[in-house]
């Protein structure tokens, strides 16, 4: 399962991390990660994230996740609200994206739920639950503390503009 991956990518030195091939981080490790604004208007939140300019959609409008979505980074994410807790639902990933710098995986098979209330100004609580079973023998849950940072706007990220390090990354 995962361990492997994961002990296959600590033993090559992380030579094929995406990130160090200018490629998204994808799902959840953005959330983690990455400063990130997000912009909600009916029917639709979308979250725009400063690393690599990437953004990801999450539909509030009462569908449902579909059966077999397009494979991408960032998933298809449908939420809906149970009071004041946005539960957020994610599947279609591309299974890609590591969800550390180490090299801990995810897969294709990742199902995502995140659970994200807002209990003052400027503080946020996103538990994450991850069911992979590709990648894990049963699903976990992490927790997420972001805080506001006020003042301040994204800046545009564009990884392999003059990107002169990729040819240099070497294996074990």
């Amino acid at each position: 399962m995962g361990k492997a991956l994961f002990e296959q990518r600590k033993a090559n030195n992380q030579k094929d991390n995406p990130e160090g091939q200018c490629l998204p981080r994808g799902l959840p490790k953005a959330e983690a990660f990455d400063i990130h604004k997000i912009v909600q208007t009916p029917g639709l939140m979308v979250i725009l994230y400063e690393y690599g300019t990437t953004f990801r959609q999450i539909f509030t409008d009462g569908r449902v996740l579909p059966k077999d979505p397009n494979p991408t980074w960032m998933g298809y994410s449908v939420g809906h609200w149970e009071g004041d807790t946005l539960v957020v639902e994610s599947n279609g990933f591309n299974g890609k994206a590591w969800l550390s710098f180490e090299g801990i995986p995810i897969k294709d098979a990742l199902h995502l739920t995140e659970r994200m209330r807002r209990h003052d100004f400027g503080h946020m609580d996103i538990q994450l639950t991850l069911d992979d079973p590709k990648a894990y023998t049963k699903p976990w849950t992490a927790e997420l503390h972001p805080e506001l940072v006020p003042d301040t706007e994204l800046i545009e990220f564009i990884c392999n503009e003059n990107e002169r390090d990729a040819q240099h990354l070497v294996g074990k």
